[in-house]
């Protein structure tokens, strides 16, 4: 199927493919993998849409048939998972091939905002999935997200479906801190001063956090996170990471501590529209810039540099 790409954005990994982290997307391809579009051309395979549908991309391709996908690991599914904008061309563009259509695309339903529905194709569910689902965050419990650019901000959004106690917020940049406490954060912490795991430790009696979700991909913040987590916790990572990473065993042999790694597979989409469509989410309040897709380049340039442009998720339009 090919679909016509009416909306589409940036993601945190996008920036890591340029900065070399993910070998397996090579020169020359075209990025992104978010987006809704209308479809455009249906090949003989498809069968649940047709011509002018209006449909959200999923970033995971699924043919629903091979041992990982019947597991619902969508993300390791054997002939698709993460291709988009990695080893075939993705959705930053006017139109975009999309293989095994039937199962990677969710039809637009009538009503939904459609800025809002860019959201669900990959940082919602990567935040809800990787970090709140890994994290078993609970009612009651205490969470720590380290970083609070996009991905953290959605594993903030969707830990309030649990109702956990607290939600700290912890990053260098003092005004993503602010937006993490109108999105509902019951505390942020600078790490600025190098005093974030003290701080997080006065602050729950020298417990530390039942859950601690890294969502940055530097060695740094999971090694912050691997000094907050309570005996029984869990460590959720999210981030994208490009090097090697210490785990210090040598603290953390005897802590009965879990640490979970995930790709996102997307299971949590139509959860995740019915939540939108009723009002219990509000994704949309992630996007702070909005470019046309001829000044792409200048949309890449405001999402790199977040720190002075304050942008969040950028929405480009075709």
């Amino acid at each position: 199927m090919v679909v016509r790409i009416t909306k589409t954005t940036i993601c945190g990994t996008d920036l890591h493919i340029l900065k070399g982290d993910v070998p397996t997307c090579q020169p020359g391809r075209i990025l992104g993998h978010e987006g809704v579009g209308i479809v455009d051309i249906v090949g003989p395979a498809v069968t649940a849409f047709k011509e002018g549908d209006r449909v959200l991309v999923s970033c995971i391709s699924a043919c629903g048939k091979c041992a990982y996908c019947r597991k619902l690991m969508y993300s390791h599914c054997t002939t698709g998972g993460w291709i988009l904008g990695n080893s075939i061309d993705g959705t930053q563009a006017e139109f975009v091939r999309i293989p095994h259509a039937d199962t990677s695309l969710y039809p637009i339903p009538k009503g939904v905002d459609e800025e809002a529905l860019v959201m669900l194709s990959d940082i919602l569910p990567t935040g809800f999935e990787c970090g709140v689902l890994n994290g078993k965050v609970q009612p009651g419990s205490t969470v720590a997200i380290v970083g609070s650019g996009p991905i953290g901000l959605a594993a903030l959004l969707t830990a309030q479906l649990y109702s956990p106690a607290e939600i700290i917020m912890v990053d260098l940049d003092h005004n993503r801190l602010e937006v993490a406490r109108r999105f509902g954060a019951t505390a942020s912490i600078s790490s600025s001063d190098g005093d974030a795991v003290e701080t997080i430790m006065k602050m729950t009696d020298d417990r530390g956090v039942d859950t601690a979700i890294e969502a940055v991909g530097i060695p740094a913040t999971f090694e912050l996170c691997e000094k907050i987590v309570t005996p029984g916790g869990v460590i959720a990572n999210i981030g994208v990471h490009g090097t090697k990473v210490d785990l210090h065993l040598e603290n953390l042999w005897d802590r009965n501590i879990t640490i979970t790694t995930r790709l996102v597979d997307t299971v949590s989409t139509p959860m995740l529209l019915n939540s939108l469509r009723s009002h219990k989410i509000d994704p949309k309040l992630l996007i702070t810039h909005r470019f046309t897709l001829d000044r792409i380049l200048d949309a890449y340039e405001t999402f790199a540099h977040a720190a002075d442009t304050h942008a969040l998720k950028v929405m480009i339009e075709t």
